[in-house]
């Protein structure tokens, strides 16, 4: 990957003087080189990566990991329904896997009801949908690289024998 994409992945708010500093390259030179990639579809859009405690203590959102085995449909293999599939608002990751399970998803509800709600009323349901198994997210610790660590001592008393 250009140390160009790795500093913006790592930070997508440094600036194009900042990345050329880091570089040794022109500032002119990395504003093109992130235009180029933006015009290319190589940079889709930058986000904010948010402490999940910190969203789950305002919001109460809850997140699930489910493992969908399905059958494939004839001369569209799992792409025709994992579209369906990741077409629902509730999935925010999809990916085809290898192993006991053909589908992973990543699933959002504000309420563990919601979510179990979107498995057996519109997942379950799907005609080459097979089996479920919900796996509900209770901590993050490390997610696309970044690392989670709650400040906050635990109350817990330590166990002596």
């Amino acid at each position: 990957m250009d140390d160009i994409l790795e500093i913006l992945v790592q930070d997508a708010r440094k600036s194009p003087a900042e990345i050329a500093e880091m570089t040794g390259k022109s500032e002119k030179d990395v504003a093109k080189a992130i235009a180029d990639y933006e015009k290319k579809g190589t940079i889709l859009k930058y986000r904010a990566v948010l402490n999940p405690e910190h969203i789950a203590e305002t919001d109460g959102a809850v997140r699930a990991w489910i493992e969908v085995s399905i059958t494939p449909q004839r001369g569209a293999g799992f792409d025709s329904i994992a579209e369906r599939i990741y077409k629902f608002s509730e999935v925010k990751n999809c990916y085809l896997l290898s192993g006991g399970f053909d589908l992973l998803l990543l699933v959002e509800g504000h309420s563990l009801q919601e979510v179990a709600g979107f498995v057996s009323q519109k997942l379950s349901t799907l005609e080459n949908v097979t089996a479920t198994s919900t796996h509900f997210m209770l901590k993050v610790y490390k997610e696309n690289g970044d690392i989670f660590q709650s400040t906050e001592k635990s109350e817990r008393l330590a166990i002596s024998l």
